[in-house]
Formats: structure tokens, sequence, C-alpha cells
């Protein structure tokens, strides 16, 4: 059984092979993504969206991002559970071979460049500054101080977990 399986509502054994599968295609633990699934869209849910920022779906594809992939969050919204998985492997294609944790799969989801990083590497970019990034996603910002390092995103991010037992489960292991 996988993490967060029962909370699969529709297609669960077709939804739930085809994670395999692709976690298999892209050498990582499906346990991974299931978890990274359940936070991003509250629960496995394929129809999740934000209502601020459009984000859409199982790991809540941003409009651009979807774009991106060649199709849109619309589309992404008609789709069932098990269709949509074709797009989350196709986001994640890229990075196979470079998640080796359930951290590096989040952060390939929330903040790609971060994927590898230590934990005292603070999330920014050229265009985004640590400020703005801790300010959009204070849950991570655990210090207060203004700026969201990588540590402290394993660090919701494993607390997050549930039941505990599960962080043993999914945190720093590699998939062989």
């Amino acid at each position: 059984m996988l993490v967060y399986e029962e909370k699969v509502k529709t297609n669960k054994d077709a939804f739930i092979a085809k994670v395999r599968s692709i976690c298999a295609q892209l050498r990582i633990d499906p346990n991974w993504l299931m978890a990274v699934m359940n936070f991003e869209s509250a629960g496995i849910n394929h129809q999740a969206v934000n209502p601020i920022s459009g984000a859409t779906g199982l790991i809540q594809f941003m409009p651009a991002t979807a774009r991106s992939l060649g199709t849109t969050v619309e589309a992404l919204r008609a789709m069932t559970n098990v269709q949509q998985l074709d797009w989350v492997y196709k986001y994640f294609q890229p990075y196979a071979g470079r998640m080796n944790s359930y951290i590096d799969v989040y952060f390939t989801v929330f903040f790609p460049v971060a994927v590898g990083k230590s934990d005292d590497w603070t999330l920014q970019t050229s265009s985004l500054s640590a400020s703005k990034i801790a300010e959009q996603n204070r849950v991570f910002d655990v210090n207060k101080d203004g700026r969201i390092t990588v540590g402290e995103v394993k660090s919701v991010m494993l607390n997050k977990l549930y039941p505990a037992n599960w962080r043993d489960i999914i945190s720093e292991k590699k998939k062989n």
C-alpha cells in the first residue's frame, strides 16, 4: 500500500498502477510522489484549484507551466485523475535521475532550482527576492526571518506527513 492511497476516490486501481509505472520510469519511490500530490492538491484531488494563482490539479500546475507542457489548466481540470498523471509525468521527466528523496520531489514542484541544495541555501532567484518568496509562502519561513531555506522547507514538509511513521517510509531513502 502507498501512503495516502486511501485518499484516491476515483479510478483507484488504475491510478495507483499508473503512479507506480511513472515512478519506475522516473526512478523515484512512488510514496514520494503520493505525498507531494497529497500536499499540493489537499488530498490527491485532481480537480483542486488555487483561487488566487489558478494553479490546478494533482501537483498544482501553474497556468504558465501547463502552457509550457502543451496544455492548459482548463484542460487539466477536465481530465480524470489517471489522465492527469500523464502531465505529471511530463512535468517530472526532465528531472529523472536528479530526485533522490521526497524533498527533492517536492522541490521539483515548488522550487526546482533548490533540488540538491544544502539545508542553508536560501530560496531566491534573480527575479524573485528571498523576502518576496517568504511573504508568499509564510508556512515555510519557520524562524520568521523573511527568507526561506531548504532546511526550513524540509522541516515543514516532513512534519506535514501523517501518520508520523510515514516520515521513515518516505523521507531520505533513495530508491534502488
